[in-house]
């Protein structure tokens, strides 16, 4: 089973580039945002919960993020694997989805990081929140304070899989198409 962390600030491309994975692969994507819109559509406790540390721009905790991939995971059992969508946010969670899915038999194959610069990551999720509707794409305050999170907070993230020989860094400005061959020649080199 290939099961691929697909990493970087938000703005990175990461969604883009998960579509094109997902088909190539043919795996089962896990965004926790998803996972967050999904619990809040559907009013559960975890939903309201995690709504409130996303409407400030925080991480919301491992407790809840960990619940909510658990449950993903055990809906999909018999897949080619997972990718994931900005998750691990923290090295705590690395930890448990290493254990979670080293649990089911299947570890975590590697990590793709996309590098991107802090103004071309503004721009793009500015102009992202044109169309996709979601209040933190179009507040600049929340925009800085998402990325500041994410270089705080996250980025170890990438250290911890890098210990582990699991990581590949990726420059994530210019054609899309050129970025996605080159993340795919990462992916291959998991395997």
């Amino acid at each position: 089973m290939l099961n691929i962390i697909l990493f970087g600030p938000p703005g990175a491309g990461k969604g883009t580039q998960s579509e094109f994975i997902i088909k190539k692969y043919n795996l089962t994507h896990i965004a926790t945002g998803d996972l967050f819109r999904k619990h809040l559509s559907e009013g559960t406790d975890l939903g309201k919960l995690a709504q409130t540390y996303m409407d400030q721009g925080k991480l919301v905790p491992d407790e809840v993020v960990i619940g909510m991939v658990d449950e993903k995971v055990k809906e999909n059992p018999n897949v080619a694997g997972f990718i994931f969508d900005g998750f691990p946010r923290t090295v705590p969670q690395a930890e448990a989805l290493d254990a979670l899915m080293a649990s089911k038999g299947t570890p975590i194959s590697g990590m793709v990081a996309l590098d991107v610069p802090v103004d071309e990551l503004e721009k793009r999720i500015k102009e992202r929140g044109k169309t996709s509707g979601r209040s933190d794409d179009q507040d600049e305050q929340k925009i800085k304070t998402r990325i500041k999170v994410y270089y705080d907070e996250t980025l170890p993230v990438a250290n911890y899989y890098e210990q582990k020989g699991r990581f590949a860094k990726i420059h994530g400005v210019g054609e899309i198409d050129a970025i996605f061959k080159q993340i795919c020649d990462k992916i291959e080199s998991f395997r």
